[in-house]
């Protein structure tokens, strides 16, 4: 019994060196990140020699809170040149359509065309969405945006500038969150500011990130071409992963300006968020395994905490959150300052630090999806197929 006691104790003194190890390692990077955050967002942006022709491409799903808004920022733009704007559905009774009968009414001058096409290609919806709008665009700058998206005035001198550097065959752009009324919201946005966005920035100046976001992703109709279009993509989870991968194969660079569009964040509950950020840790298992498992060091308060457990509430543990808790707060003041956002909400982050760390543990326990109230397996390669209720 003596022996069995010395072995648990044994355990979980291991448990809480090897906890408190990464845990450190977390602070380091947190300092990191709060350091290179403010750096990426004072780069200077490419200057735009001239205005070509641009269509924007918008996949709608049915009505969201913001959406009006989104859409209006996109026909508020410091452009010279002419702009189409591309909205589709696969119901012509989406409940989207509504907002773009008031977007037209608002903007009149606006060059707006609705697809509505139920055609599937497989069961990424959106990429469906996007084939069947393609026959419809006019021009050869092509820029695909999601319908939670919205954007500064300059965002098209922006992306089509950096679009016209050497070398670079597709621009995509980080995101900052957007929340709609309400704490769930709220505590989503705080993911995307100080999770997500520390996370991409860190990644892209360490060289171990290949990022490509949905949120925008702009190209030339070559280049599109070149990939093979958007039908290679139909059955992947993390498609906008997937084409960023396939223009580098090209030989050509995906370039990250520094802008951070607005991203909605409409989780209403706690299901809501969690479904929402269980498919995005798993969409990033899937195409990345070792990064993921790697952003464990993310979660430094989670993992001091864990270490004080560990170790039976030991006083160089708590030391340890202590300063995992200071340098979360730091990274939150230099999120906020590059995004240029008020320092309120400080009590949410540590309530975000628990559910994030319980939401990556529970990553690694299934390969199921909920996306647009559909379920799906995702294999190793991160493609979908349907899955059954478990």
């Amino acid at each position: 019994m003596n022996g069995a006691l010395w072995a648990a104790n044994a355990c979980a003194h291991a448990c809480a060196y090897a906890c408190a190890a990464c845990a450190v390692l977390g602070i380091g990077y947190t300092m990191l990140a709060s350091v290179l955050i403010g750096r990426f967002f004072a780069r200077p942006v490419a200057e735009l020699n001239r205005c070509p022709p641009v269509t924007v491409v918008k996949p709608l799903h049915g009505s969201e809170w913001a959406l009006l808004h989104n859409l209006s920022t996109f026909c508020e733009q410091n452009y010279a040149g002419p702009v189409q704007f591309l909205f589709g559905v696969h119901d012509a009774m989406d409940p989207a359509l509504q907002a773009v009968d008031e977007l037209r009414r608002l903007h009149p001058q606006a060059d707006i065309s609705v697809i509505a096409d139920s055609s599937l290609y497989g069961p990424n919806r959106k990429i469906s969405n996007i084939i069947n709008m393609l026959p419809h665009a006019r021009h050869d700058v092509l820029v695909f945006a999601d319908s939670d998206v919205g954007v500064g005035p300059d965002y098209l001198r922006t992306i089509v500038g950096e679009l016209e550097r050497p070398g670079v065959g597709l621009v995509t752009c980080v995101y900052r969150g957007e929340p709609d009324p309400g704490f769930w919201p709220r505590l989503s946005a705080a993911a995307t500011h100080y999770q997500f966005l520390p996370g991409v920035v860190t990644g892209l100046a360490l060289g171990l990130a290949r990022p490509c976001f949905g949120q925008t992703i702009a190209m030339t109709r070559a280049t599109l071409e070149k990939i093979g279009g958007f039908m290679p993509f139909v059955r992947h989870l993390a498609e906008d992963h997937a084409i960023g991968e396939a223009v580098r194969a090209l030989g050509q660079k995906v370039s990250i300006p520094p802008l951070a569009v607005s991203h909605a964040c409409v989780e209403a509950s706690p299901a809501q968020l969690v479904s929402h950020e269980l498919r995005w840790s798993r969409t990033i298992r899937s195409v990345d395994p070792l990064g993921h498992l790697g952003s464990v060091l993310m979660h430094p308060l989670a993992l001091a905490l864990l270490a004080a457990a560990f170790s039976g509430s030991a006083r160089w543990a708590w030391l340890i959150a202590a300063l995992a808790v200071s340098a979360r707060f730091a990274l939150k003041f230099s999120a906020d300052r590059a995004l240029r956002r008020t320092h309120g909400g400080l009590w949410l982050l540590p309530i975000w630090d628990i559910v994030s760390f319980s939401i990556f543990v529970a990553s690694f326990w299934s390969s199921r999806v909920i996306w647009r109230g559909f379920s799906f397996k995702v294999d190793g390669d991160g493609l979908l197929s349907a899955a059954p209720d478990e």
